[in-house]
């Protein structure tokens, strides 16, 4: 499989600014698999270390923190010589090993002649108690689940995902049945590698939503391993989220994770699941100006999760709903599609402020706010054909018409360009953005 990160992994070896890489992700998003195919194709020599397993890993950085003595232990416990620029050394699961994280600090001012890179859960890497984050002495990369154009190279369809990146209008609507069915096979089987692999092995339907199901599974052990009292307030917002995208309203409602509930109660367990990688928070925007977050509202916002595949599995949607027809793309309010969209964008732009508008004492609400470095895109997300966008229209020609804004809509529908909005189909969004930003 290819990842589009990979070509950033390059850049980051031939930089003569480099730093150890730390490769962050939620798990199982690939971290591991791809620093060792990075390792394999661009080094001699490839010294991989699993800090979670391996006892001599544990131990090597409790005597000191000195690169040299470090690199000697290596090299004495793997039988292999550490040659700078040649070596590439992996430290799987880093936050296993105590004083791992603090180490990285030293090779960066002491050693910055070597390839060291790191793969880490954000389940371990933020939530670490009693060790110093080196700020500053490392580079840090953020790997999520496959898009759905790494989906259509791991199906063999690289020359239609470059159709599809370059915004080939005509040539796409020819190609519109086939882009419409591997969609709907996004949907169900998302972007976690290993669902990604048996799909495109056996096509085995009831396979892919169990691997969908272990992964569920075991986040859901790492949150009781790694979140202590908030344990079971996690897993309580976890578990809400499809029904909280399958509202007409998807702003998040605290009373819909326990009666009663309020901020207080919930607001730890979000942020932890924010900060592992395993739900995406998207807040109101009150003003579609530069710079968005100037007003950002922190008391009104979104969840979404980090894999269209598993929001399938979790909501315990069946295969005949999401592959049988172009139903996936409404069901459930289209809260699909709209994770989808969202999921694209992130995979795409990791640092693109994303938002939401809502008028107050009004059902007009603007799905999603970005802001490129070129301007701020209202955009409007239609899962099936019916798309008239009242609310849309009255954003940007009425109420807000002194900014002259122009918008977006993803639908099912072919390229339209209408002059105060754009129409492209759901298919082209990361190609869209993607030329936005440059």
């Amino acid at each position: 499989m290819k990842r589009e990160l990979y070509n950033t992994l390059i850049e980051w070896k031939n930089s003569p600014k480099r730093k150890p890489l730390i490769l962050e992700g939620a798990r199982q998003v690939g971290k591991t698999w791809l620093l060792k195919e990075f390792g394999r194709n661009e080094f001699h020599h490839v010294i991989y270390i699993n800090c979670a397993d391996d006892s001599f890993a544990k131990n090597l950085f409790l005597q000191d923190l000195k690169p040299a003595r470090i690199v000697r232990d290596i090299e004495a416990s793997s039988g292999q010589s550490v040659i700078p620029g040649q070596t590439l050394i992996i430290f799987d699961e880093i936050q296993e090993a105590p004083h791992g994280i603090t180490a990285l600090k030293y090779f960066c001012e002491n050693a910055p002649e070597l390839h060291v890179a790191v793969a880490g859960s954000l389940l371990g890497v933020v939530h670490h108690p009693g060790e110093s984050y080196p700020v500053g002495k490392v580079d840090t990369l953020r790997l999520f689940p496959m898009s759905f154009k790494e989906f259509l190279w791991a199906r063999g369809r690289e020359t239609l995902a470059q159709i599809l990146s370059g915004c080939e209008w005509a040539s796409i609507e020819t190609l519109r049945v086939l882009c419409e069915d591997l969609l709907r096979q996004y949907y169900y089987v998302g972007g976690m590698p290993e669902v990604v692999l048996n799909w495109t092995t056996n096509e085995d339907i009831h396979t892919a939503r169990k691997i969908q199901q272990q992964i569920i599974d075991s986040y859901i052990n790492d949150i009781s391993k790694h979140a202590g009292r908030e344990a079971e307030r996690i897993r309580m917002v976890w578990n809400s989220i499809p029904a909280q995208l399958a509202k007409e309203n998807k702003k998040f409602i605290y009373g819909a994770v326990k009666k009663g509930g309020r901020a207080k109660d919930f607001e730890i367990a979000i942020q932890w699941l924010v900060d592992a990688g395993l739900i995406y928070q998207v807040h109101q925007c009150k003003k579609p100006e530069m710079p968005l977050k100037f007003y950002e509202d922190f008391n009104a916002f979104k969840l979404y999760m980090l894999d269209v595949g598993l929001l399938g599995a979790l909501s315990g949607a069946s295969p005949a709903q999401m592959l049988a027809s172009n139903n996936v793309f409404k069901e459930f309010k289209g809260s699909f599609t709209e994770n989808y969209v969202l999921q694209e964008i992130k995979s795409l732009m990791p640092s693109m402020s994303i938002y939401y508008f809502a008028k107050e004492k009004s059902t007009q609400e603007v799905d999603f706010l970005v802001q490129t470095s070129q301007r701020i895109i209202p955009i409007e997300v239609k899962a099936e054909e019916n798309v008239k966008s009242k609310s849309l229209r009255q954003f940007i020609s009425i109420d807000h018409a002194d900014k002259h804004l122009k918008g977006l809509r993803c639908s099912m529908l072919p390229y339209k360009d209408q002059g105060w909005m754009e129409n492209i189909p759901l298919y082209c969004i990361q190609g869209f953005i993607s030329q936005e930003s440059h």
